[in-house]
């Protein structure tokens, strides 16, 4: 197989984790027969510092003409004086996400076997293990709706639209999700206060009633649902909600794994294509260091390998390693060892 990754590192901790998961993919190709090519780009804080522009044009062209993008983190201390349309966040992610049409978001939620003492959580409530995936809308909601605020200063409006096909897409999503995992949808929402929440419930009960009627659903109020992540985490499969509630609780389930430096996520639109990043930010306290925990990065790959190219033999092969490394002790310093970031990559390129 032959595809073209763009690969844009961005800011603080980004280049060094990037830089690990790229070597994976590299080995994976060797291994495998395949053959990638990585069109590196500046993102965030470093193309600002480079071209005055936090997404430069060349960087936004090298993602669409890309099969998949493959991202570290934007943003930093050092851009927080920049005006609010022009900081990395919202000129880089949200750009991309909306230029790029990825308006699904997977964060999935693992507990590794080797790490299930580093989680918070007791273990009669992790039980077994705990294994569930956040779907969260992405390029609608009040991330994208009108901000205003009034002329005197003192009061201000965020509008959080949602249309009927944009939440059936992503219900789509979320169920054909399930038939893969578990087969339980959680629809997430404050269906008792927010009128697009009433809308939320109307379309996702009736595409499950038409098309996914095999699919276990139930509704779910966000304030109950933060409660239950932390109280019965393992009655969850697939979790489905908007935006704001989605990047809300996607973090908590994080901290429940024990290090967001675990988790791996990924930002699709219909025809599969996908960006793929950790869902951690650039960490600027320990940038440079080369302490980072990468695998959240390397998690990322696999899912890139799996979702957007299709090779599921190639993903496993990844996730497996890491698994290995972990069983094997290693450890970065978020999850109380001592290795490096490259020392964990190449511990992981050595079990592939």
């Amino acid at each position: 197989m032959k595809k073209t990754i763009a690969v844009i590192a961005g800011d603080g901790i980004g280049p060094e984790i990037v830089g690990e998961a790229v070597k994976v993919l590299k080995k994976i190709a060797e291994k495998f027969g395949h053959d990638f090519t990585f069109n590196e780009k500046l993102v965030g804080g470093a193309a600002y510092d480079a071209f005055g522009d936090c997404l430069p044009d060349d960087t936004l062209k090298a993602c669409k003409t890309a099969d998949a993008v493959l991202l570290g983190a934007v943003g930093g201390p050092k851009w927080d004086s920049l005006p609010g349309p022009q900081r990395p966040e919202k000129r880089a992610l949200l750009t991309l996400r909306k230029e790029l049409g990825l308006f699904a978001n997977l964060r999935p939620a693992k507990v590794w076997a080797p790490l299930k003492g580093a989680s918070p959580l007791k273990d009669e409530i992790i039980g077994e293990g705990l294994d569930l995936l956040v779907v969260r809308e992405l390029t609608g909601g009040v991330y994208f709706g009108e901000h205003s605020r009034a002329a005197d200063g003192q009061s201000a409006l965020d509008k959080m639209p949602y249309s009927v096909m944009e939440i059936e897409r992503i219900a789509r999503t979320a169920f054909e999700s399930a038939k893969k995992r578990g087969n339980h949808v959680t629809c997430v929402d404050k269906a008792n206060v927010l009128e697009t929440s009433r809308l939320w419930r109307e379309v996702v009960q009736k595409l499950h009633d038409a098309e996914y009627a095999d699919v276990a659903l139930d509704f779910m109020y966000v304030d109950n649902a933060a409660m239950q992540l932390v109280r019965a985490p393992s009655r969850f499969d697939v979790i489905l909600t908007e935006n704001m509630f989605g990047d809300i609780l996607s973090d908590e389930a994080s901290q429940i794994t024990g290090s967001i430096g675990m988790l791996p996520s990924a930002s699709l639109r219909a025809d599969g294509f996908g960006m793929y990043e950790p869902i951690h930010g650039s960490a600027p306290d320990i940038a440079g260091k080369g302490i980072a925990n990468p695998l959240a990065t390397i998690l990322s790959a696999a899912m890139l390998l799996r979702h957007t190219f299709g090779l599921q033999t190639e993903a496993d092969a990844i996730e497996r390693a890491v698994g290995k490394v972990l069983a094997e002790g290693a450890r970065t310093a978020d999850l109380g060892g001592a290795m490096s970031c490259s020392e964990m990559g190449a511990a992981v390129l050595a079990a592939i």
